[in-house]
């Protein structure tokens, strides 16, 4: 069985992308670093297999980091425009969008903030969907957040829309939302909010375009 690899992205434009990576790292370092951590979240989710490639955007890819390399790896993918009032809104519409597109698909949502994932990491992710009859998955981050959702029906995730997002609860208030749903916990990963945090997920990769923008902070 397929499912959808959605990927809820923005745009990496200097001065926009990844600010709390400033200082130590300029405008433009942060971009680099955000469209690399982009990039690298596309190819594992390329080498996937059964999964169907889908991004929701928003921001301008013109202006963005590493644009022309940003624009080739998306023509592998189904991309759309989010849309809704605040993050919570547009999570829930990128699902339902995705189903729209995909109709009986479940999906498997990430961000682009855990570049370290991969393709075995994700199809792990998805199993309990695809195999074990689980109606939903949630893959907890280490600052308090969530990294995954995965939903057999994706229309399910309108209860997105009523959670706070960008918050230290915000993982413990989506599990709340989905209780209904029984869903699974996956791994629990560290996300790419801070300094230390890059520092630290390129450590997992040392071999990736992250680790390498990262480096040249350091630098």
């Amino acid at each position: 069985m397929n499912f959808c690899l959605l990927i809820v992205a923005k745009a990496p434009v200097p001065g926009f992308a990844k600010t709390r990576l400033c200082p130590p790292a300029s405008g433009e370092q942060a971009a680099n670093i955000a469209a690399s951590a982009l990039l690298d979240t596309i190819e594992a989710v390329l080498g996937t297999p059964r999964a169907i490639p889908v991004v929701a955007l928003t921001g301008d890819l013109a202006d963005a980091a590493k644009s022309s390399e940003l624009s080739s790896a998306l023509r592998e993918t189904t991309v759309f425009a989010q849309r809704g009032w605040d993050f919570g809104a547009r999570l829930a519409n990128a699902h339902a969008d995705t189903a729209a597109l995909f109709a009986g698909m479940p999906v498997l949502q990430i961000g682009m903030d855990t570049p370290q994932v991969s393709p075995n990491l994700l199809m792990a992710a998805a199993e309990p969907l695809l195999h074990e009859g689980r109606a939903a998955t949630l893959g907890l981050a280490e600052d308090g957040g969530w990294w995954a959702l995965g939903l057999r029906d994706p229309r399910n995730a309108h209860v997105l829309a009523d959670v706070p997002m960008s918050r230290d609860d915000t993982g413990k208030l989506t599990l709340r939302a989905l209780a209904g749903l029984d869903p699974k916990l996956l791994s629990t990963l560290s996300d790419v909010d801070t300094m230390a945090d890059a520092r630290h997920v390129a450590s997992l990769r040392p071999d990736s375009r992250f680790a390498q923008a990262v480096a040249e902070v350091a630098a």
